[in-house]
């Protein structure tokens, strides 16, 4: 079985969105090691040495227990374009440590800075982030995505992004793309429509 990952965004010496990387470790141990105790990520990252200046990426791996737990300062990468890639990906509700078929996925992007993959003909996530597309009045984001992200859950339960199923032919639909995860704030990487190519 592969090992599981939590990316938490550390800034200013502050953990974002704890509560519900927490929810997704308590999903993990309890489906996978229902007779281990959990992993209270609090206390865990309470008793680390973190960084209190700075963006810092913090990558927990573990599985019945934490197996690594390491800070790297973090740069968002620079997107400009997206291809549209078919997938056979399962969504997941948690994050495995084995990119193997989402890298084999990004190296179908030729031209373009990622990809857009595309399951049973509806969006999903980008190699690496959740998206929202805007359709002039609300920010809609698919229904099933390949990994159901923190920064996503919290977008859902404020009511800023609404879940949709969202077709290859819908995109004329739309005007601009969002892509977000648990280090990429909503806003902060948006690129148009036009930008995806298929």
């Amino acid at each position: 079985m592969s090992r599981f990952l939590e990316s938490i965004q550390l800034k200013a010496g502050e953990f974002k969105r704890l509560p519900f990387h927490q929810a997704r470790v308590d999903y993990v141990m309890k489906t996978y090691f229902p007779n281990q105790s959990g992993i209270n990520l609090t206390e865990i990252l309470s008793k680390s040495s973190f960084p209190n200046v700075g963006l810092y990426k913090c990558r927990i791996v573990f599985d019945a227990e934490i197996q690594l737990l390491e800070f790297s300062a973090y740069k968002m990468r620079n997107i400009k374009s997206l291809k549209l890639v078919e997938t056979d990906l399962e969504s997941m509700p948690f994050k495995s440590e084995d990119r193997e078929k989402l890298n084999e996925a990004f190296s179908k992007r030729e031209n373009c800075d990622d990809v857009i993959l595309i399951k049973n003909g509806l969006l999903t996530d980008t190699s690496y982030a959740n998206i929202g597309l805007y359709d002039g009045e609300n920010w809609i984001t698919p229904r099933t995505p390949l990994v159901y992200g923190v920064n996503r859950a919290e977008l859902i339960e404020k009511k800023k992004i609404i879940e949709k199923d969202i077709r290859v032919s819908d995109l004329k639909d739309y005007s601009k793309i969002r892509l977000f995860n648990a280090m990429i704030e909503f806003g902060a990487l948006e690129l148009g429509v036009e930008d995806i190519t298929c």
